[in-house]
């Protein structure tokens, strides 16, 4: 498995508001520099929500850059389809 940001990973709990809308802490926003508003990248996986800043790439360039670390799509799947015989 890559570890995309191992030494930033934190968890923390926020509310929805009853209009769907949830605030990020100034913190937060600052250290993605979203502190006059902005983009980001929503991914539903099902049972998770990925939420990442749009700038730079957004999420497809984040999947591009780990992806090359993994040595590319093929590689990555051998490695897979080696370490998890049942998704190759």
């Amino acid at each position: 498995m890559i570890a995309l940001y191992p030494e930033a990973m934190s968890v923390a709990t926020y509310r929805v508001s009853d209009r769907g809308q949830m605030a990020l802490p100034a913190g937060t926003r600052r250290r993605w520099n979203l502190s006059e508003g902005g983009a980001v990248d929503i991914v539903d996986l099902g049972d998770a929500l990925v939420i990442v800043p749009a700038e730079r790439g957004g999420l497809r360039a984040l999947v591009r850059s780990a992806l090359d670390e993994a040595g590319g799509y093929a590689a990555l799947a051998t490695s897979v389809g080696v370490e998890e015989p049942d998704l190759a």
